[in-house]
């Protein structure tokens, strides 16, 4: 960029901020006007200090970076869902406020060190062209995905409608890497991963996002399974729910609370921002036992559910404490390629209280965002009086913490080797008819891993290590060091067996893995939701309706 060029630019730019700004002060009272002339006089230096920086530094910085990195600076002492966002990332903005994204219907992730494919929409481009979950990600467009980040692969991977995007993939099986050319399609994002039955008469949905057409999703799987069963209780499952629009989460809320019901407000700086949501259709089920199953991973738009379904005293949660993201974003355009999505308010369950978890406004010495203890959190009171606690989440009515995993289970879902071995089958052949997982199964995978040299460390061996190194400092006898020997021996003698020991554990997470390869998705779900544990307390609770009454009843 020339210079006259940058200093033209520059003064435009700058000339519209101080206009801007001057209208603004005498739009506005003496205190905001006071905050408008800091807020001018600030970017004026800002300015100042950028453009001197751009022309006379002896590096020749590009001006664009250099302005990305005093926007970042900004931004690093906010909360991290203040951000800006530039072209890359607004194809995540349109998918959340669409409903709808260009691409070809895959799901990406890591397993193992390596970007393979997790899912596959029926369908859709990728497996109409012969893609296959378990598929590794070589190369998109030409370039090698080692040295680009997940999010990097989507946007390459996503598009407009209509044009093409060339892959090269590593398959099980295969000598040589496959190159395919597909098509993007408009493809509608799946809010609702599965509908069915949880149990004869207790419907259970699994809702993944509120995107923009969660609610009429949620509707229209709600009439579905109305018409082909009597419903005598509903599972609404947001574990694992990042969020998404707040209208959509008013939305939901509506399909099972009496109309008019206040949902959540919103409070912005001044008090005269607050703006309040209520219900505004009748209810779908407005009397049918309801639990919401949460999980720390619930967050933003399924806490305003599952506070609103609490605080109205209309269902009971079951689970684990949410995330605890009591804050709004407002998404404010700043170019035609640039957005920024600020913070402006937080938001308050129908009892009036925050569930923000962290106070990114008062940080610790070391610059931690400061938690409020449980000891100051203030009691609201739900409709029927029952006691509910501000910020740090939602805490469910019903406490089901999941079991920790054994050792070995922990170690095979880290390398991925259900996942390993289900690419196995595929190649094999053995995927492409419905395939039950037995026993025999479960003695084959322990073949596959003695052949893969599948190895992992156990917290006992561990622990030897550490004692050996201090047992051979030379102030300790040969006899200690002998014990020790022996209890390595039997530590690897116990883990010879551990297959046996987790076989029920793993003939679960096979079945998991390899009926979503060979029965697709819904067989996976109605697998899972059998051995699920808060799943199947969820389903004694809504059968029992006494517990279920007491549960919800106050003082």
């Amino acid at each position: 960029m020339r210079l006259h060029e940058f200093t033209r630019r520059t003064v435009v730019q700058w000339s519209i901020s101080i206009a801007a700004a001057a209208v603004l002060f005498l739009a506005l009272g003496a205190e905001d006007g006071e905050l408008l002339f800091r807020i001018n006089r600030s970017i004026d230096l800002f300015g100042k200090v950028y453009r001197e920086i751009a022309v006379q530094h002896v590096d020749g910085l590009d001006p664009e970076r250099l302005m990305r990195s005093g926007i970042d600076g900004m931004l690093k002492g906010l909360d991290p869902y203040t951000v800006f966002i530039d072209e890359e990332g607004s194809d995540e903005i349109d998918l959340v406020t669409t409903g709808r994204y260009g691409g070809i219907g895959v799901s990406i992730g890591v397993r193992d060190g390596a970007v393979v494919i997790v899912n596959l929409l029926e369908g859709f481009t990728a497996s109409k062209q012969g893609l296959r979950i378990g598929d590794r990600i070589v190369e998109v467009e030409g370039s090698p995905v080692s040295t680009a980040s997940v999010d990097q692969i989507r946007r390459l991977v996503r598009g407009s409608p209509g044009t093409e995007v060339r892959m090269k993939i590593e398959r099980e099986g295969e000598s040589a890497p496959l190159d395919f050319v597909l098509v993007r399609e408009e493809i509608p994002v799946r809010n609702i991963s599965y509908a069915g039955y949880a149990a004869p008469g207790v419907a259970y949905v699994r809702l993944e996002r509120f995107s923009r057409t969660a609610g009429d999703d949620l509707r229209s799987s709600l009439k579905d399974l109305k018409s082909t069963g009597e419903i005598k209780g509903v599972i609404l499952d947001l574990r694992d729910n990042p969020g998404g629009l707040l209208d959509i989460a008013v939305d939901v809320v509506a399909k099972f609370v009496p109309e008019s019901s206040l949902v959540v407000s919103t409070r912005g700086r001044k008090s005269e921002t607050e703006r309040k949501y209520f219900s505004t259709e009748q209810p779908m089920l407005p009397d049918m036992p309801l639990a919401v199953l949460v999980n720390e991973n619930s967050a933003s738009a399924s806490e305003i559910v599952a506070g609103a379904i609490q605080d109205l005293d209309r269902g009971v949660i079951v689970g684990t404490r949410t995330f605890g993201k009591g804050l709004v974003q407002t998404i404010s355009r700043l170019t035609e390629t640039a957005s920024l999505k600020i913070t402006t308010a937080r938001y308050y369950t129908p009892s009036g209280r925050c569930i923000q978890e962290l106070d990114y406004a008062h940080r610790t010495r070391d610059g931690e965002a400061s938690v409020v203890p449980d000891s100051l959190r203030r009691l609201f009171q739900t409709r029927n009086h029952r006691p509910v606690l501000e910020a740090g989440g939602i805490h469910p009515d019903t406490l089901v913490p999941l079991p920790e995993a054994g050792p070995l289970i922990a170690a095979l879902v880290r390398k991925a080797m259900f996942f390993k071995y289900a690419n196995y089958l595929a190649s094999q052949g053995r995927l492409d008819v419905p395939f039950a997982v037995t026993n025999k199964t479960v003695d084959e995978f322990d073949q596959y891993l003695s052949l893969t040299r599948f190895q992992y460390e156990e917290d006992t061996e561990s622990a030897l290590k550490e004692l050996r190194k201090i047992a051979t400092d030379g102030r300790y006898e040969k006899s200690f060091l002998d014990e020790i020997t022996s209890l390595e021996r039997m530590t690897q003698q116990e883990k010879k067996r551990s297959v046996a020991r987790y076989r029920a554990e793993i003939r679960t997470a096979l079945e998991q893995e390899i009926l979503g390869r060979s029965n697709g998705d819904k067989a996976r779900i109605e697998a899972s939701l059998k051995e699920d544990p808060q799943v199947l307390v969820t389903l004694g609770l809504l059968k029992n309706k006494a517990e279920y009454s007491r549960r919800l009843r106050g003082r």
